[in-house]
């Protein structure tokens, strides 16, 4: 595991970070009007965001187009044993309405589709990933997918290759995908279809005690981005304290945004290939003592939500209507609410601006969102967009 980042006093803290500072006070005046040159961008940023299949109240019509330039349709997987995408009728017309209603409503969105996701787990793509034949019949099927259903491109949701073996696996995996799609696309005279992938919030991965790298020269050579899931740092898996989940700094640790994004740039990604994630939801706790509630106050189990889960348009109606204090800490970029013994972590519209500007900052590929429902009066998704277009 990388050395600990080192604690920094508050006043380094400001030194350090003083345009984010400056973005703070834009948005307590309700608008941001000066931008340094340090924040310039060459590239055409991407504004993703996915969409659960299963968000049966919240369809692609709803979505605002003019927010994002990327959606995700969430998830397919194919069949554990012979790698194929097969789709139902059911799915068959959730896919065709999904790019339909999203091409009409903008003709510019990119649309793509993606696979797994952290309910699918490891094993059936270590398994997919593990021989040439499993692969290419894996990838032939993806294209398949695409061109059938209209989608601009597709996305590996692999959480996560869970040895050295699946990450060499994971590397000949995306050269033999990107020349599957070059082929495909001279043969037909048709554009590629855009590939990415969703990853660990940082190159290297310890779980389960086993260590692994990303293969990042692959990820340069073969993909047209990453989207590393910058949040779950902290959660309902450990109940004894309360915890930011998608912290941007955190001077006692390395499980942070600012870390992992850094940990990628000193992996050597093209920065415009590394695009951010944030949440719109939020992790929750019940305190052991309601007058001990800051971040890291001890804890006895989850709070409101699903299984210490709530979307943070769930936040929003729990904080008005159990008049909750709301706490932004700027030493973490954060945000959390109290109401007697209930805590939430969560990223609010200043924190994400924060977020934001950060990674322009740092002149990253650009952000996304999971899951977009979560933000249905686009507040969040909105001040983002404007963030970054400044």
């Amino acid at each position: 595991m990388n050395k600990p980042l080192e604690k920094k006093s508050f006043m380094e803290f400001l030194k350090a970070h003083s345009l984010l500072i400056l973005v703070v006070l834009s948005l307590t005046m309700s608008s941001i009007t000066t931008v340094t040159n340090s924040m310039s961008s060459s590239h055409n940023p991407n504004k993703g965001a996915y969409w659960p299949s299963w968000a049966k109240n919240f369809p692609p019509s709803s979505i605002d187009t003019n927010l994002f330039t990327h959606v995700y349709y969430a998830f397919l997987s194919p069949s554990n044993t012979t790698f194929k995408f097969e789709t139902d009728d059911p799915t068959a017309l959730l896919l065709k309405n999904f790019t339909t209603t999203l091409h009409t409503k903008n003709p510019n969105l990119k649309t793509l589709f993606s696979i797994g996701g952290a309910s699918e787990g490891s094993l059936i793509f270590s398994r997919m990933a593990s021989s040439h034949k499993s692969r290419k019949t894996f990838i032939l099927s993806t294209i398949e997918v695409a061109r059938k259903f209209d989608f601009d491109g597709v996305d590996l949701d692999w959480e996560f290759p869970k040895t050295p073996k699946d990450m060499k696996n994971f590397r000949h995996l995306l050269h033999e995908w990107r020349v599957a799609v070059k082929k495909e696309a001279k043969a037909n005279d048709t554009p590629q279809l855009l590939l990415s992938a969703a990853t660990y919030y940082s190159p290297e991965v310890n779980l389960d005690n086993i260590h692994r790298k990303y293969p990042v020269d692959s990820i340069n050579e073969n993909l047209d981005w990453i989207n590393a899931m910058c949040y779950d740092y902290r959660g309902s898996w450990d109940l004894s304290a309360t915890g930011s989940p998608a912290l941007l700094y955190d001077s006692n640790s390395n499980v942070s945004t600012s870390y992992g994004l850094q940990a990628w740039i000193e992996a050597k990604i093209q920065r415009e290939k590394l695009v951010m994630g944030l949440p719109l939801y939020g992790r929750t706790w019940q305190l052991k003592d309601p007058t001990l509630y800051g971040i890291g106050a001890p804890a006895v189990d989850v709070g409101p939500g699903d299984e210490g889960q709530m979307p943070y348009v769930e936040v929003e109606k729990f904080n008005a209507q159990n008049s909750a204090k709301v706490v932004f800490d700027l030493s973490t970029v954060s945000t959390y609410s109290v109401a007697g013994t209930s805590w939430i972590g969560y990223d609010d519209v200043r924190s994400v601006a924060l977020k934001v500007a950060y990674a322009r900052t740092q002149k990253l590929g650009g952000y996304f969102f999971w899951a977009v429902n979560g933000d249905q009066d686009w507040k969040i998704s909105t001040e983002a967009s404007r963030t970054w277009s400044l």
